[in-house]
């Protein structure tokens, strides 16, 4: 089903090109028609994804469906501005998703593992108890921890998977969603370097796939795509798609890191936090350098010759969690699961002592914990629905917090103002409880969803215009108050999460 994306479209014709920027994410794929020469926003349409969670701790999607979805909302654009000739296309997409194909028909050889898949953290844990230096490898190399959040260990699953099935070893194709995609539109098998840097595979350095990493993870390189930087050109669209023969794809980003070249945080104290089923936070790095513990570097793009890194910390379930909460509470069918819960909070001053660890499949940066559990604290005879809407809220925001102290907690970096991004931006309530938790100004993006805008704004600069970053809609400043019991009991709950004991 195709819906509306919210922007409006001017009527007036682009004098310049037209560009369609895709967004593939994890609920639902987006595109928009902008004009080239000024970065207006002609047409959008967004189409949903399904997620299936077949097993506890596995997350699945259909690799064809997302195809599915890219071509019904571009063809959705199109049809908004009848006669339009695109001139270029944009990628941004989720990251560590996994799909893996037949390179001789196209066809998947399986589901896409999506990125909070956890069915391979088991083996994860029996390769650093076995290789006690394989983590450490894995940190050195990629700047990443052993986690089964990221590709590696799903690719070889899917492999082995595919193989097991009758597939041949020299027919398997498998990458990240953003080189389906390209396969999909261009039938060249192609990766760019932010994605690539998501998958344990490839070295932060050399930003080439890593021969050590590939043998311990029984990749064979035959079935990686090749590597490009993030505005080195992505081959040319067949017949057949959404668009006639031939039209360039000139950038492709990650989500994330999409946003964060959208909000223009390419200095050291600028940082973003984008808002989706799960939450990024990022900040730019003056220099490839190690994290703290908990913390991830990663290479965020590589435009003119040149590789930005930066610090990021990944949060397993934000927007998953608000909707889960919204389901468990009986929201209206239909209803947006952080709006609903926004209205509910609203009537009470605070959670009234509950405290929510949605820990769904173990949790994520700072703690990397696949072993802790979801847990609701703190529940009485006098708690209400409502008490539990805001708790909700509130782990959005303590979750986004305990990134940010954790990536500064070396001294080595500072994020002076949080840009946020993402759906749930779109809640007052939850950018002033952030705002408050952090102490520092959050600005929230004039569009909410920042990735597609980040891709198309890399391509337009790659196509020689300049662009200027557009000023954020909304500043909203930190309210008086003491938050030290808040983040008290916050700390309390993540540790019976994780089954330590706490004391006050």
């Amino acid at each position: 089903m195709l819906e509306p994306y919210p922007h409006d479209a001017p009527t007036a014709r682009p004098a310049a090109g037209v560009l369609l920027a895709l967004d593939q994410g994890t609920t639902n794929t987006k595109a928009l028609l902008v004009d080239i020469a000024t970065g207006a926003v002609l047409a959008s349409a967004v189409s949903p994804v399904a997620i299936s969670f077949p097993a506890p701790g596995w997350v699945e999607q259909d690799a064809a469906q997302l195809w599915d979805a890219t071509r019904t909302a571009a063809g959705g654009c199109l049809e908004a501005v009848p006669g339009t000739q695109v001139a270029a296309v944009s990628i941004s997409s989720q990251r560590e998703s996994v799909v893996c194909w037949d390179r001789r028909t196209g066809e998947p050889l399986g589901p896409v593992l999506g990125w909070q898949d956890a069915r391979t953290a088991a083996w994860c844990a029996e390769l650093a108890a076995s290789d006690p230096s394989a983590a450490g490898l894995v940190r050195t190399r990629t700047g990443l921890s052993l986690d089964p959040m990221f590709s590696a260990p799903k690719m070889r699953a899917a492999i082995g998977s595919a193989t097991a099935a009758g597939a041949r070893v020299g027919d398997v194709a498998v990458g990240t969603v953003d080189s389906w995609l390209l396969w999909c539109l261009t039938g060249e098998h192609l990766t760019e370097m932010g994605n690539a840097a998501r998958t344990l595979l490839l070295d932060l350095e050399s930003c080439a796939w890593d021969a050590d990493l590939l043998d311990l993870f029984a990749i064979p390189e035959t079935a990686l795509a090749q590597v490009r930087a993030s505005d080195a050109g992505f081959g040319r669209t067949l017949r057949g798609g959404p668009l006639p023969a031939g039209v360039p794809v000139v950038a492709v980003l990650a989500d994330s890191h999409a946003a964060m070249y959208q909000h223009g945080c390419t200095e050291q104290g600028t940082g973003k936090a984008t808002y989706g089923t799960g939450s990024s936070v990022m900040t730019p790095t003056a220099a490839l350098k190690e994290a703290p513990a908990g913390i991830a570097t990663t290479l965020a793009w590589h435009v003119g010759g040149s590789a930005t890194y930066a610090r990021e910390g990944n949060i397993l379930a934000s927007g998953s969690a608000l909707d889960w909460m919204a389901t468990t509470l009986a929201a209206p069918a239909g209803a947006s699961g952080g709006a609903y819960l926004t209205d509910l909070a609203r009537s009470v001053p605070d959670s009234g002592g509950v405290t929510f660890v949605p820990a769904f499949s173990g949790l994520g940066a700072p703690y990397w914990d696949r072993n802790a559990d979801g847990v609701i604290l703190g529940v009485t005879a006098g708690t209400t629905r409502a008490h539990l809407a805001r708790a909700a809220i509130e782990a959005v925001a303590h979750q986004v917090a305990d990134v940010v102290e954790a990536i500064e907690s070396d001294g080595q970096a500072r994020i002076d103002v949080l840009r946020a991004d993402g759906g749930a931006t779109r809640s007052a309530l939850l950018m002033q409880t952030q705002a408050n938790l952090l102490r520092r100004p959050v600005h929230t993006a004039d569009a909410p969803e920042a990735s597609a805008l980040g891709a198309a704004t890399l391509a337009r600069r790659t196509l020689g215009h300049q662009v200027h970053r557009e000023e954020m809609q909304t500043r909203i400043i930190p309210e008086p108050g003491d938050q030290g019991p808040g983040r008290r009991a916050w700390a309390r709950a993540v540790a019976r999460s994780r089954g330590q004991a706490t004391t006050d």
